[in-house]
């Protein structure tokens, strides 16, 4: 049975949206003065710590981490060290807004992903066609960088997309943590993602040569680590506890407006007429594959 949303779960679904959007806008404040393998260390580490206090030995995390420490890592990996990386890398060229869109097709690579790998989640024609909606939206947006008179290279437009990729792998392959408690997903994971981004960074970019950043910066590198990530998995499971996985699913929605208006207000960015109508194809599609809409409709009819 699905459960209900009210007001008050509304209120936290769209709070978690402005703050899962407002990822994209710290990431693009940061990456003009952090590289973004420290970036992505920084962002995992601090969030990482917070949660470790935040849990405080409860749950019996450290037995579960000792135990599945190998698929912690996995899933750190391809959850957030991978993604992260490819977004601020990508956001070196292009805007919090359009990042955000073009990360928003995670849902449509996770459909793709789960008929291949499970036995359970098989393409049915309504995923059939919000897939091929939400990519043909991915195409009008990532079209123009195929051109090189295009302010965005195609390789930044293509990274947001292949972490949503990874996403959608992290997503079939996290269905094995489901006995672990969520809290304890989240920090073994980006515990064991901050241990992947650490050497990382210290090879490539030897973070102890850099100039320490600005305040706005490191305001911005707190505010992704601790508001973004470490509250935002707080906020999301407890949207997932009240309202189920579903209904907390439709932040996806709701990412990319807010980057979008955080863009606008904050950082001077503007979307053309192609990247709202590859956003709007995004949303259809996602709006399809969720189904509900239809359902109403088809109990209305």
């Amino acid at each position: 049975m699905e459960s209900r949303m009210n007001a008050w779960t509304w209120g936290l679904l769209v709070l978690l949206g402005l703050i899962w959007g407002g990822s994209f806008f710290f990431a693009r404040i940061a990456v003009h003065y952090v590289p973004p393998l420290t970036l992505v260390f920084l962002r995992l580490f601090l969030a990482a710590l917070a949660l470790h206090v935040y849990i405080a030995g409860r749950f019996d995390i450290y037995p579960i981490l000792k135990a599945r420490w190998r698929e912690f890592l996995i899933l750190g990996l391809i959850n957030n060290a991978l993604p992260h990386a490819l977004i601020f890398f990508g956001q070196t060229r292009i805007g919090a807004g359009l990042a955000a869109i073009l990360n928003a097709t995670t849902p449509i690579w996770t459909v793709l992903i789960a008929n291949y790998f499970t036995s359970d989640e098989k393409l049915s024609s309504a995923k059939i066609a919000g897939c091929l909606v939400g990519l043909a939206g991915t195409i009008v947006l990532i079209g123009p960088g195929i051109s090189t008179g295009s302010e965005a290279p195609l390789w930044a437009l293509l990274l947001p997309v292949l972490a949503a990729v990874s996403y959608g792998f992290a997503a079939t392959y996290g269905k094995r943590f489901r006995d672990v408690p969520a809290p304890v997903t989240s920090a073994g994971q980006l515990t064991a993602s901050s241990l992947i981004a650490l050497p990382l960074s210290l090879l490539a970019d030897r973070p102890w040569t850099l100039a320490i950043p600005p305040l706005d910066a490191i305001l911005a590198i707190l505010a992704l680590a601790l508001l973004s990530t470490a509250f935002g998995y707080i906020l999301y499971f407890r949207i997932m506890a009240a309202a189920g996985a579903t209904n907390a699913s439709l932040v996806t929605l709701l990412v990319p407006p807010s980057a979008i208006l955080l863009g606008v207000l904050f950082l001077g960015e503007r979307l053309s007429a192609a990247e709202y109508a590859g956003m709007a194809l995004i949303g259809f599609g996602l709006v399809i594959l969720d189904g509900r809409a239809y359902r109403r409709l088809a109990r209305t009819a």
